[in-house]
């Protein structure tokens, strides 16, 4: 489940979303929207003609929509449409940026049915009403398939909803669609190009259409950064959920192993996997994690030595704007150096952490830096085996493969259609793998988790009496090569993602119009801490700049 690759406009035209009722009355509505883009935007649409016009409303956050909502001056069903018709005219036709692989044809009939309970005094919380994009590794037993982005599942059935599915579901959420990924959540070959599924084809960088959105959540990342949903949903073994975030200029947060249920995820490895929020802003990002956080008794890691419940209300306290006062953040300074301009930023950064109160301790690296990257993959091999023909197997019976052995045949059989970019060496070494119980894995998984834990972020940490570590999440969007594969040049996931830690990536700054991000990770279930600090950093530079999808970067000095 959504692991990076191992290698180191302009804005459009829509029908008419906002009735007579919406623009009716619009200046009194106004006064309740905090955030001044959202308001002037429904400024200008006041003066839009009933049936024309354009779609201009970006960067639209959780608690605007609730506002407007709340107001009675826009439905949720005005608010799928919307997004449904922005997904239409830009994803599917216009740039085709290609992030959503298929909608949910029961998003409308959703949509209506919470506005009657709206209207009713019913309000579920601050995701009522609010349209959602969740990865095409997430089961839905509705009328949308889950298929990793593979052939080989067009005619799978999941017998039910995920777990966190049914969480989106009871908080009100519509979900409106799958996004694209890349396929098997890039745990397929190590040539791969992120982004890139048989099912759903290539997926582009709304920034610049020709670079690549990294992966594997690539649809998520994509299409949240180009207004397609309020927020979205990605899953990340290694660096998929905060790859495309970074790439994407999104926030992104890879939660503590075990906050958020896996089960009914297409999965890598348990040790590792994890689903996790997207979104435009950190307070968005939150508002949606404390929904997908609970406690789910089916999921074996399900928040062991917490409680879920608890640590998710605990979120709700956390956007202090003035939380990096008296703070004490480290530099994983070995994390630097792949890109000189992502170094220029990280050094901007770095003095205003200073300048808002931080402590920097600089350097202050992880003891194993690069030690445990070989029995990562050691153990994603076995544990990828194991999960995967466990969540085949329980599948609703149908004609579909039920073993990774089956997949690999599948392929085999359809190579015109599922590798005619590159192939699947990944999933052969994973089939040749033995159980749980062979004395490698066990002492693979026991070098990755020590290494990563006490003896890593644990150690450097405890050591400098740090609140958080720092490190550039990435570099740049590389252009999109389907005969080579990745570019990835450099990444800072590894640690908190073999730990089982948690990491949160925010926007940056920009290399020629292409965003860069920082993530801050620490000590598991430190969330609360890491958001406090994000949070900070994001409202003291406000680097988030809606993309403009252009077709190529501007490539000035």
């Amino acid at each position: 489940m959504a692991r990076k690759g191992r290698r180191g406009g302009r804005r459009v035209g829509r029908r008419e979303f906002v009735c007579a009722s919406l623009v009716g009355g619009l200046g009194a509505a106004l006064g309740g929207f905090k955030h001044e883009a959202a308001a002037r935007t429904l400024a200008r649409l006041a003066g839009e003609p009933q049936g024309g016009g354009r779609f201009d409303w970006e960067e639209l956050t959780v608690r605007d929509a609730q506002a407007a909502m709340a107001s009675g001056r826009l439905s949720a069903r005005r608010l799928t449409e919307m997004y449904l018709e922005r997904i239409e005219r830009i994803d599917r036709r216009g740039p085709a940026l290609n992030s959503v692989i298929e909608t949910n044809p029961d998003a409308l009939a959703v949509a209506d049915s919470l506005d009657r309970e709206r209207k009713a005094g019913r309000v579920r919380g601050p995701l009522h009403g609010a349209p959602v994009l969740i990865k095409d590794n997430i089961d839905t037993a509705d009328k949308m398939l889950t298929t990793a982005g593979s052939l080989a599942l067009v005619n799978a059935k999941p017998r039910r909803d995920a777990f966190i599915v049914e969480r989106l579901r009871a908080a009100g959420c519509v979900i409106i669609g799958k996004t694209n990924l890349s396929e098997w959540a890039n745990f397929r070959s190590t040539h791969s190009t992120s982004g890139w599924s048989g099912r759903g084809g290539q997926t582009r960088n709304p920034y610049a259409l020709d670079r690549n959105p990294c992966g594997s959540s690539s649809g998520s990342g994509a299409g949240v950064s180009a207004n397609l949903a309020l927020v979205g949903v990605g899953t990340e073994t290694d660096g998929s959920v905060v790859c495309p975030s970074g790439t994407c200029g999104i926030v992104g947060i890879k939660p503590t192993l075990g906050l958020v249920s896996r089960t009914g995820i297409i999965p890598i490895a348990h040790s590792q996997d994890t689903a996790g929020p997207m979104a435009r802003t950190v307070a968005d990002a939150v508002a949606l994690l404390q929904v997908l956080a609970a406690e789910d008794p089916t999921d074996p890691a399900k928040g062991v030595g917490t409680n879920v419940n608890a640590w998710a209300q605990s979120l709700a306290g956390s956007l202090d704007p003035g939380a990096l006062r008296g703070a004490r953040i480290g530099v994983a300074r070995k994390f630097f150096g792949f890109n000189e301009q992502v170094d220029k930023l990280m050094a901007d950064a770095l003095d205003l952490l200073k300048r808002e109160g931080a402590t920097v301790v600089d350097p202050a690296d992880l003891p194993t830096h690069g030690k445990f990257d070989a029995a990562e993959f050691e153990v994603l091999l076995y544990e990828f085996k194991a999960d995967l023909n466990k969540y085949l197997a329980g599948l609703a019976p149908g004609d579909n493969p039920r073993t990774l052995k089956e997949l690999i045949d599948f392929n085999e059989k359809n190579r015109d259609r599922e590798m005619p970019y590159f192939g699947q060496e990944i999933f052969v070494r994973a089939e040749a793998k033995g159980p749980l119980t062979d004395p490698a894995y066990l002492k693979a998984l026991r070098t990755s988790k020590s290494m990563s834990q006490a003896q890593g972020i644990d150690a450097v940490m405890i050591k400098n009496r740090l609140d958080a570590l720092v490190a550039p999440t990435g570099g740049p969007a590389w252009t999109t090569d389907l005969v080579n594969g990745d570019h990835f040049t450099g990444g800072s996931s590894t640690p908190a993602a073999v730990a089982g830690y948690p990491n949160v990536q925010v926007p940056a700054g920009y290399v020629y119009g292409l965003p860069v991000g920082i993530s801050f990770f620490g000590r598991a279930y430190t969330e609360p801490k890491l958001v406090r600090l994000a949070y900070a950093y994001e409202q003291a530079t406000k680097h988030r700049q809606p993309p403009r999808l252009l077709p190529t970067a501007e490539l000035k000095a």
